[in-house]
């Protein structure tokens, strides 16, 4: 039994000790359109993401759907669509941190402001802050010299949610 445990020891550490010693080549992997070095594959990829263009595409759709959710005083859809919100401005920042003191009021008064008739599960309040958060938008754009981006109240559903 020793002589089968000794032989079982030299065994582990024979392999533990040759397999550190393998040294793996490093083979950059193109795609099938995302190729050249790792730097350039990098910038493409950035690329895609844009910049905070795209979290305003995502923020317009889920400010109709925060809409929406409450004139059917759907709060926990209305929850979710603010939160949503909240995390496109934020990720879009990171790619556009001169946004950033665009955003401050928006972040730290604003959606906080709607979160509270949403919490509070009142609809007349949240049309009051929903109102609130359509001036900011607008003002917001005009702020980054956007000022043709005039926002407005939704007046037609483009989701099929609805409260049950």
């Amino acid at each position: 039994m020793k002589h089968l445990l000794k032989i079982f020891l030299f065994l582990v550490t024979t392999s533990v000790l040759t397999s550190c010693n393998t040294k793996e080549t490093y083979k950059p992997v193109q795609g099938q359109w995302i190729k050249g070095t790792d730097q350039e594959k990098l910038k493409t990829i950035e690329s895609q993401f844009r910049g905070f263009d795209k979290a305003m595409v995502e923020v317009g759709y889920r400010y109709q759907e925060l809409y929406w959710a409450g004139q059917d005083e759907n709060w926990d859809y209305a929850n979710y669509q603010l939160n949503k919100i909240n995390k496109a401005i934020k990720l879009g920042l990171i790619r556009r941190p001169k946004r950033a003191a665009s955003a401050e009021n928006f972040l730290n008064y604003v959606i906080p402001e709607v979160k509270k008739s949403i919490t509070a599960k009142n609809k007349e309040t949240f049309n009051k802050n929903f109102e609130m958060m359509r001036t900011n938008c607008t003002s917001c754009h005009m702020a980054e010299r956007k000022p043709s981006f005039t926002v407005q109240i939704p007046t037609h559903r483009l989701s099929p949610i609805r409260k049950e």
